[in-house]
């Protein structure tokens, strides 16, 4: 083959190539734009009866459209957290001993105040008597000294003291009192025993655990958020929370407890919710499953075939008078029908959905379903040009 026809060859392959880059990569006038290219301005400068016999002699683009409309954005967290009682308390004794008696089992529900368990008490049984006879005995002289006054046998300063023995045998009596019933180990809230760590004849200190006790009645589930959510938690807010154990279920809730600031390190916000435990199904340290939703914003939404991409982002087609328009958009969420986006389009917009590949700027098109356009408006430029 001589050479020039190898680059008449070569010219209409690229003229071909060029061609269908300009008429299917989205970006092409935006590209030949910044290039300093304007292809609409190129293509008013043609002749009107030209432009009428190119347009008359091709078909409008035949596109399909769909109604754009409102939705709220889902805006849903979910967070892993772990449960733990309402209440729970170690119980340790007031004073050391040897454990004499337990009175409870792993499982046992107690009230608050009951005795759990007793220390050997023998000496505090023995100091409470003798404080009891001396109270009596204090109270005999006061009452013989109260007589002898009457007589002036006794002066008011000895009748004083009297009273005053009186009073410090009382007060021995409740000493005495207070070590002896502290030799019983109480409840001191209401809940379920736990595991018990030790056996009656072990000898106990008062840092030594004598049980468990959890109030369960309600669960509380620590779990960390992202900052972002920190300024949309509120006490109260309602959550739902799904055990990891019993996936089947579900447990209702709110927020109780807001931590007063951000960590730093995981830039996670501490927060405490209550759910309610039915049946007492749920116990301490068990994983939850934390679901809390928020009032979205509303943002229009659009067909997903919709969404096309240029240079400068995201856009979609708008389609009002059988004319397109490009109309930039940012996406806010994608669902599995719609895509929510920050956009100046409202309910009701036409958006062309398929067909975007034949669509230009200002160009007129065929919306499926619809009768074309008038001929006077398909082809303004061509009537001129037959005038002429």
């Amino acid at each position: 083959m001589k050479v020039w026809k190898q680059l008449a060859l070569t010219l209409v392959i690229l003229a071909a190539a060029g061609a269908g880059w300009l008429h299917f990569f989205p970006g092409a006038n935006d590209l030949l734009k910044k290039a300093g290219i304007d292809r609409n301005s190129t293509a008013a400068t043609e002749p009107a009866s030209r432009q009428g016999q190119r347009r008359s002699g091709q078909a409008l683009p035949l596109v399909v459209v769909r109604a754009a409309a409102e939705a709220k954005i889902n805006d849903r967290l979910t967070a892993i957290g772990t449960g733990k009682a309402k209440s729970s308390v170690a119980v340790t004794p007031f004073t050391a001993g040897r454990l004499t008696e337990i009175l409870v089992t792993s499982g046992t529900k107690v009230q608050g105040g009951d005795v759990i368990a007793r220390l050997d008490s023998e000496a505090e049984v023995i100091v409470v008597d003798k404080a009891r006879v001396a109270l009596k005995d204090a109270q005999t002289k006061l009452n013989r000294a109260e007589s002898l006054r009457l007589s002036n046998t006794v002066s008011a300063v000895q009748l004083s003291e009297a009273a005053l023995a009186v009073d410090n045998a009382a007060l021995n009596v409740r000493e005495a009192e207070l070590a002896l019933d502290r030799r019983a180990i109480k409840a001191p809230i209401g809940g379920i025993v736990g595991i018990l760590p030790i056996n009656a004849g072990n000898y106990i200190t008062t840092s030594t655990t004598v049980a468990m006790i959890d109030d369960r009645s309600d669960l509380l589930v620590d779990f960390w958020v992202p900052e972002r959510f920190a300024p949309a938690i509120t006490i109260d807010l309602p959550v739902t929370a799904t055990s990891i154990a019993r996936p089947g279920e579900t447990f209702k809730g709110a927020i109780s407890a807001i931590d007063n600031r951000v960590d730093p390190a995981s830039r996670t916000l501490h927060v405490q919710a209550k759910i309610t435990n039915p049946n007492d199904a749920l116990r301490e340290g068990m994983a939850f499953q934390m679901s809390v939703g928020f009032p979205g914003d509303t943002y229009p939404t659009v067909d997903p075939l919709a969404i096309q991409w240029g240079t400068e982002g995201a856009y979609v087609w708008r389609i009002a008078d059988n004319k397109a328009e490009r109309v930039p958009v940012r996406i806010v969420q994608r669902n599995t029908a719609t895509v929510l986006v920050d956009a100046a389009i409202k309910p009701g917009d036409q958006i062309v959905a398929e067909g975007v590949q034949s669509v230009r700027q200002g160009g007129l098109v065929q919306i499926q379903g619809q009768p074309a356009p008038e001929e006077t408006e398909a082809r303004p430029l061509a009537s001129v040009g037959e005038q002429g």
